[in-house]
């Protein structure tokens, strides 16, 4: 087992020394740097980094780490506010999956969180069906059904909205819970992960494996992204993609998306957990 880490993740204006006085502040307080990635896109003069070091015989505690590097980081923003997130290795994140019929992204996270390959605690299993309930009670995980009625789409998300902060949630995760989420539910809640059943851009929205067959393509992939107000266009995180032909049926191409689903989710969702995401318009930089 790894010490116990700190990650700093830092997104802001491209400008001198960055680097320096970052890995400078790590080594004033006597810490052991065990990982360091940076990208800069040029188009639009932005700088995204990542560091990661021992907290072990590090000369800032937890409550005071913060405090102090803010007097480093917090200029490198400029005018544009706090550019910097830090995380602790031994603060475990408050996930809640969100289902609805189809099992096969839901029980291939709950076998990986089960493995340990998920560092994540799973306090609520929600969906707009029943159906997926005797699964959350073979893991142990509580299980709450909300319905979503016509024209009860604001009350249900209340209710949810209310379940995320009962049980402290950090993030949710969409595992083909195949609803729309509403733009006041992303304003109230906007850490929100979803898995798309195509190559976004290509094929957005419902029935993206017919649309695909329609069209003849020679590949069909998944995307998981985080979401946004608009359907299927927020920040992408993961993709893969499998050679399909003329002889695949609609429901060839869902048997072999269905593989590539639970792939691109759980590595999409474990980058996010190891803190190697970030996010700078619509556009993500993964640190592998």
């Amino acid at each position: 087992m790894m010490n116990p880490t700190a990650t700093l993740l830092i997104s802001c204006p491209d400008q001198k020394g960055i680097i320096a006085r970052l890995s400078n502040f790590v080594f004033q307080h006597g810490g052991n740097i065990v990982d360091s990635d940076h990208h800069t896109d040029f188009s639009v003069n932005q700088f995204l980094g990542r560091i990661e070091w021992e907290m072990a015989g590090f000369g800032l505690s937890k409550a005071d780490l913060p405090v102090a590097l803010a007097a480093v980081a917090d200029p490198m923003g400029g005018s544009g506010g706090r550019p910097w997130r830090l995380h602790f290795s031994d603060d475990v994140p408050r996930l809640s999956i969100w289902c609805s019929r189809q099992d096969h992204c839901l029980l291939d996270l709950l076998w990986r969180w089960k493995a340990g390959e998920l560092k994540a605690s799973i306090p609520l299993i929600l969906s707009n069906h029943a159906d997926l309930e005797p699964i959350a009670t073979q893991f142990g995980i509580p299980f709450q059904q909300v319905s979503m009625s016509p024209g009860k789409k604001d009350e249900s998300e209340a209710k949810s909205l209310a379940l995320l902060a009962l049980h402290r949630v950090d993030l949710v995760v969409l595992a083909k819970y195949m609803q729309v989420l509403s733009d006041d539910f992303l304003r109230a809640f906007p850490g929100v992960m979803n898995i798309h059943h195509s190559f976004l851009p290509a094929f957005a929205g419902a029935q993206p494996y017919h649309q695909a067959h329609a069209r003849g393509v020679k590949v069909i992939g998944a995307t998981a992204h985080y979401v946004t107000p608009e359907l299927d266009a927020g920040p992408i995180i993961e993709q893969e993609i499998t050679r399909v032909s003329h002889r695949d049926t609609v429901e060839d191409l869902v048997r072999k998306g269905k593989d590539l689903e639970r792939m691109v989710l759980s590595r999409a969702l474990r980058m996010h957990l190891q803190n190697r995401v970030l996010t700078y318009g619509n556009r993500t930089v993964v640190f592998e």
